[in-house]
């Protein structure tokens, strides 16, 4: 498919619950989508195109602390010409790291492996990203040509502005925007913090996620604006990234109101804006037209 009509999903999942249990789906507020779901359910769901764009090619991402999970996305990967990359998960603050991460390029489907994440969202320790076991796992990370996809809360930015400054060198991925705090509207605080990052220009930054940080039965295109705007103005086009984050945005409304959602954000861009949010920044970053990890 040609990059003028190519679209990639940057973030979404996919879990069996008859072979690998996802502890998280049990929280309140989850029972809709506490069913198994695979690729051929996205394919089905994701229907509507995106500025003339249909979904060509996505990046799965680890949901649970387990290098199993890994293995297996890596080996869907291998098998599923709709995945072009995946984000796994290995214990950064392992002393062998370094040979779990050789184990999972080795292994079937490891070419497909381009970053590592961790749910630093659910680490009560503050510096959690500070540690000087979880630093050196990153180092390690960066020196396998990996990115590292953050996943934290607004509170949390501030982590991630102090590992851009340690580590010049990583390429980051920061999901879902930080969360920013859409439903409450108190979004000057994750401003700050978000811009702090930004300043730094191996972040790039996923638009994804925000729905399900909005009033999920009420959220308007006019409640994400105001993120929208501040993610454009500080990152530019050409470091965000479309991501549906689905399944989890099924519970505000799906993947095709989503995808109606950023057609309508992408009013007043550019054509090479939208080509970069829809199509280039990710596969830049994730080496999506390449099987080998460390092509350029």
């Amino acid at each position: 498919m040609s990059d003028t009509r190519r679209l990639v999903d940057a973030h979404h999942h996919v879990w069996n619950l008859d072979h690998r249990p996802q502890p998280w789906l049990h929280e309140p507020g989850h029972e809709s989508i506490r069913r198994t779901f695979d690729t051929a359910d996205l394919r089905s769901v994701a229907t509507r195109p995106i500025a003339g764009r249909q979904l060509d090619c996505t990046v799965v991402v680890q949901c649970v602390t387990s290098v199993s999970e890994t293995r297996e996305l890596l080996a869907l990967a291998e098998r599923d010409p709709l995945i072009g990359a995946v984000v796994g998960w290995a214990d950064l603050a392992s002393p062998a790291i370094a040979a779990v991460l050789d184990e999972l390029r080795a292994g079937p489907g490891g070419a497909y492996l381009r970053a590592v994440r961790h749910l630093v969202q659910g680490e009560p320790d503050p510096e959690w990203l500070q540690r000087p076991s979880v630093e050196r796992g990153l180092r390690a990370v960066g020196e396998r040509g990996l990115a590292y996809d953050v996943l934290l809360r607004s509170h949390q930015l501030e982590q991630a502005v102090r590992l851009a400054e340690r580590l010049p060198d990583l390429a980051l991925v920061l999901n879902h925007a930080g969360k920013p705090p859409i439903a409450s509207g108190e979004l000057s605080l994750w401003e700050t913090e978000l811009r702090r990052l930004a300043a730094h220009p191996q972040v790039r930054c996923k638009v994804s996620g925000l729905v399900t940080e909005a009033d999920h039965r009420t959220w308007t295109v006019e409640d994400i604006r105001p993120v929208w705007d501040i993610l454009l103005s500080a990152f530019g086009a050409d470091r965000l990234m479309f991501g549906s984050d689905w399944p989890v945005c099924a519970l505000a409304g799906g993947w095709n109101q989503w995808a109606a959602t950023v057609e309508e954000l992408l009013a007043d861009c550019s054509a090479a804006e939208t080509a970069a949010i829809l199509t280039r920044t990710a596969t830049r970053l994730y080496r999506l037209n390449s099987p080998n990890p460390k092509a350029p």
